[in-house]
């Protein structure tokens, strides 16, 4: 398709059939047969739909990050992230699902929240979305009640040397790079310029 050349309306791939391959509690794997806009065939394209998921920007009254460090099974790591987790059935929005998520991982909350954005996370095979919600004014509220399933040790990070490790891989979850760098900006504690070369 040339670059110039409008998109088609709705899918240009049609669904010749679909069957479910799992479902469980947190994960539905559902394996597509599909026909693409050129005719070609594909079977399998699987498919990952999971819940949606909360990631919150959480920055304290006195100007740090709370990050939580917890023990990542699949990538058999320690991973440094931003509190967050499923959106349960009982969320009434994602600020919602982030109050509770935060209070539960590290204890803190107050402060004022407000959504900065939501997307797909891997928009190729997955059906759910990131929301990302920013907290400001936050305070130590009372202790961390981890769930059963997670080891993690909450951790408050300075925003400047936070930024400064980012390219050496010192945050686990990429899609939480980008969130972090977006609630910053949008909290007024980072400012963004872009310049091209030659302007």
């Amino acid at each position: 398709m040339p670059d110039d050349a409008p998109l088609p309306e709705g899918s240009p791939w049609t669904t010749l059939g679909s069957r479910t391959l799992l479902d469980d509690r947190w994960i539905r794997l559902r394996a597509d047969h599909l026909r693409t806009a050129t005719g070609h065939e594909i079977s399998p394209w699987y498919v990952l739909d999971y819940p949606d998921w909360c990631a919150v920007v959480p920055l304290t009254a006195d100007g740090l990050v709370v990050m939580v460090r917890q023990w990542r099974h699949a990538a058999q790591c320690w991973s440094l992230e931003l509190p967050g987790g499923v959106m349960d059935a009982t969320d009434a929005d994602p600020i919602a699902a982030g109050r509770r998520e935060l209070l539960e991982e590290t204890g803190f909350g107050g402060g004022e929240w407000r959504g900065l954005f939501a997307g797909p996370p891997n928009p190729a095979i997955q059906t759910n979305r990131l929301h990302v919600v920013l907290a400001t004014g936050l305070h130590r509220l009372a202790p961390p009640v981890p769930e059963p399933g997670e080891a993690i040790r909450v951790e408050l990070h300075d925003p400047a040397s936070l930024l400064a490790a980012l390219p050496r891989g010192a945050m686990g979850q990429a899609m939480h790079v980008g969130a972090l760098i977006l609630g910053l900006q949008a909290a007024g504690w980072l400012r963004c310029e872009v310049t091209p070369p030659g302007s």
